[in-house]
């Protein structure tokens, strides 16, 4: 599907915030052959502005992956006042997205580069017995070693300013400036369900999965806490934890 670009005659930049159910879709940006968050939001956007769009996300997520805030940039020439666009992209999008706020921005505002940190969270659920209505929204961990408080030692480590070539797939995509700054990271526990938190000036492709593959191999004693340092130091990606799926990442917050 095509969509046309005014952003040479826009005169107005919105910043549309959702949030999402990723497991039926393949990420946010458009793919050629699979349903995306992204085709998906401008389609209901075409029905009601028509082609007068310019949209930008504010980061990409994997398949299967869920968001609590995304936000996105609209640069259009449309007059509709932002809480008629809300009402009506609300009313044309389907159950597994929701618009939460629609705001006038700088013309050039960008979801993307000016974001300031993002968190992320990851959900494992801890109990023996797999809780179906978690299936495609959290990690199933049924072994009882899995100690909190083991865990939120060991993502300290995590915190500062590091090269996390440790913590990324390395893949086709061009090489970068692999550091990162962590600002905040914690582990905690309510009932059968355990949430890394995790906040940084940006992540690298994988990082937030690896990180919790990591933590699962904390549980489980083949890493020690205070290994971390030293795969962190090595800047080789076979020296951290697995990918965790993806049911359990959720995109939690973007701050500007």
């Amino acid at each position: 599907m095509q969509y046309i670009s005014s952003a040479d005659s826009a005169n107005r930049n919105v910043k549309i915030t959702i949030m999402y159910d990723g497991s039926a879709y393949h990420g946010w940006q458009i793919q050629k052959n699979a349903m995306s968050v992204q085709e998906t939001f401008q389609t209901a956007l075409q029905k009601i502005i028509g082609d007068d769009i310019d949209v930008k996300g504010c980061s990409r997520t994997d398949t299967g992956v869920h968001a609590n805030m995304y936000c996105i940039g609209l640069k259009t020439s449309h007059p509709i006042p932002p809480h008629r666009l809300k009402s009506a992209l609300n009313n044309y999008l389907p159950e597994t997205i929701a618009v939460l706020d629609c705001e006038e921005m700088p013309i050039d505002f960008h979801p993307r580069y000016d974001c300031k940190r993002k968190q992320y969270i990851y959900k494992i659920w801890n109990n023996e017995v797999r809780n179906p209505f978690l299936n495609k929204y959290a990690l199933h961990y049924r072994y009882r070693n899995f100690d909190e408080n083991v865990l939120n030692q060991a993502v300290q480590y995590y915190l500062g300013e590091h090269d996390f070539t440790s913590f990324c797939t390395l893949d086709n995509r061009r090489c970068e400036n692999m550091t990162r700054t962590v600002n905040f990271a914690q582990v905690e526990r309510s009932g059968d369900m355990v949430t890394f938190t995790v906040e940084a000036d940006g992540f690298l492709y994988n990082m937030v999965r690896i990180m919790t593959g990591t933590l699962i191999r904390v549980a489980q004693g083949k890493i020690a806490p205070d290994d971390i340092p030293d795969i962190i130091m090595k800047k080789n990606r076979k020296f951290a934890g697995p990918t965790a799926p993806a049911c359990g990442l959720y995109l939690n917050k973007v701050i500007y």
